[in-house]
């Protein structure tokens, strides 16, 4: 039997116990690991954490919901795609959290991701909960008549879980202002008009101001905290991105007003260098509007190279690193190759973009480092503001929403700097980050009983 009463015993005995009930689920038990290694002096100062066994009871999520969805193609074909809702943990308000449609979507990448945002959504200050879903469903390639008929009869099922109080999804990967139209266009017709039911949405139909931009200008607003912190800033540094979707987009035009240089982007074929600067307005209508590749960037830009293959393989100097694309797209390798290019910092605006080598190799290194739950956190921020909005039946202005997420992303940074110094890890912003959001659901769950 285990001797619970020490805080590294009850860590590994907890992991144990997920990895033989989830031993498949790779994304997921790699979340739980990386969170866990951080933990341990919460432990050992609270030992009533142990007594509660608060980590079994938070790592199982409350509800998990799979379910089938059917759809026809323009062919007239049927086509079946599974679709996936986690509601993880509601101690502290509705499940919040988005959906994705991406061919690598199951339920143990679902799982990582509604457990990573139970911890963000904490940090935000903001009540709500945590959780995730999606689909294997491919929007690349679809005609807009294909998405809506996918996106009705997800939400046809979907529909009977979600709720103003109860659950309250939002976009990811996949999953823009198009999609959640269709979506929401769906719900109102099964459930009637509640607005406050999906976040994301158009401004005509009670989306927010400023919601495109949040998580890329979050990113940015976070990066400056944690470069200020440590007498740096973006001015005249040279910054690496990849990806070139919402979030890549707005951090590239977001650091760009904070005096940086992005120098890169990319997508899931290759990458841009344009060592004028990335011009933003040119990566958003490519990306945006015309939805094509990035590869189009160096058609149009003189000044900008393109190449297959992934941005941080790049011999390339840069001081900033951004990494906006998808999980795991660091590993121990490319974070060696990006601190041999000269990055000062790495800050996060995918979900886990960086895979356990990677992070040590950063901090062996000793350079900055923003984990997603805090760094990409001003979406899910925003997405709470325009629930906020939808119940008092009002709009704020796009400089207030902005206002309120630039205080939102300091104070993210200043909880997670308090919260390292008071556990004695000081700097270590990723233990910081888990530990703040952690202690607050902890003690919400503590407070509620055995729930």
């Amino acid at each position: 039997m285990i001797n619970l009463s020490k805080a590294t015993d009850y860590l590994q005995h907890v992991y144990t116990v997920i990895e033989q009930r989830d031993p498949h689920q790779a994304e997921f038990l790699e979340a739980v690991h990386d969170f866990f290694q951080t933990m341990t002096p919460v432990f050992e100062q609270h030992p009533e954490y142990i007594d509660a066994n608060i980590l079994e009871r938070l790592t199982e999520p409350e509800r998990v919901i799979q379910f089938r969805v059917p759809w026809l193609d323009d062919a007239g074909h049927a086509r079946v795609n599974r679709g996936f809702r986690v509601q993880f943990n509601s101690a502290i308000g509705p499940y919040k959290g988005g959906l994705r449609l991406h061919p690598s979507v199951n339920l143990s990448i679902v799982k990582f991701l509604g457990f990573e945002q139970i911890f963000k959504n904490a940090l935000t200050g903001l009540p709500i909960g945590g959780g995730k879903g999606g689909s294997d469903f491919d929007p690349k390639g679809k005609s807009d008549n294909e998405i809506m008929r996918f996106c009705q009869s997800f939400m046809t099922e979907l529909s009977k879980y979600i709720g103003l109080d109860t659950d309250v999804p939002a976009g990811d990967i996949g999953v823009g202002g198009r999609e959640i139209g269709y979506l929401y266009g769906q719900y109102k017709r099964l459930r009637g008009a509640d607005r406050g039911v999906l976040t994301g949405k158009g401004l005509s139909y009670g989306g927010s101001l400023a919601r495109p931009e949040a998580t890329g200008y979050g990113l940015a607003y976070y990066t400056d905290e944690m470069l200020k912190a440590n007498d740096l800033s973006f001015k005249g540094q040279r910054v690496a991105i990849s990806g070139a979707g919402n979030v890549a987009i707005y951090a590239i035009q977001k650091v760009t007003e904070l005096g940086g240089k992005v120098i890169t982007c990319s997508d899931s074929n290759g990458y841009v260098i344009d060592e004028n600067g990335i011009d933003f307005e040119t990566v958003k209508q490519i990306k945006e509007v015309e939805r094509g590749r990035i590869k189009d960037y160096a058609d149009r830009v003189a000044s900008a190279t393109y190449h297959e293959g992934s941005v941080w393989t790049a011999q390339l100097a840069y001081d900033i690193a951004l990494p906006c694309a998808t999980q795991n797209e660091i590993d121990g390798a490319k974070a060696k190759t990006l601190i041999a290019n000269g990055a000062k910092a790495v800050a996060e605006g995918a979900n886990m973009p960086s895979n356990p080598e990677a992070i040590a190799a950063y901090q062996a290194a000793g350079v900055l480092y923003g984990p997603a739950k805090a760094a990409n956190a001003g979406g899910v921020a925003v997405s709470a503001l325009e629930m906020s909005q939808n119940s008092m039946r009002l709009s704020w202005s796009f400089e207030e929403v902005d206002n309120r997420l630039k205080t939102i992303m300091q104070t993210i940074f200043a909880q997670s700097v308090a919260a390292a110094d008071e556990y004695q890890v000081s700097g270590d912003y990723l233990s910081g980050a888990n530990i703040a959001g952690f202690t607050k659901v902890a003690d919400a769950m503590m407070a509620q009983g055995l729930v």
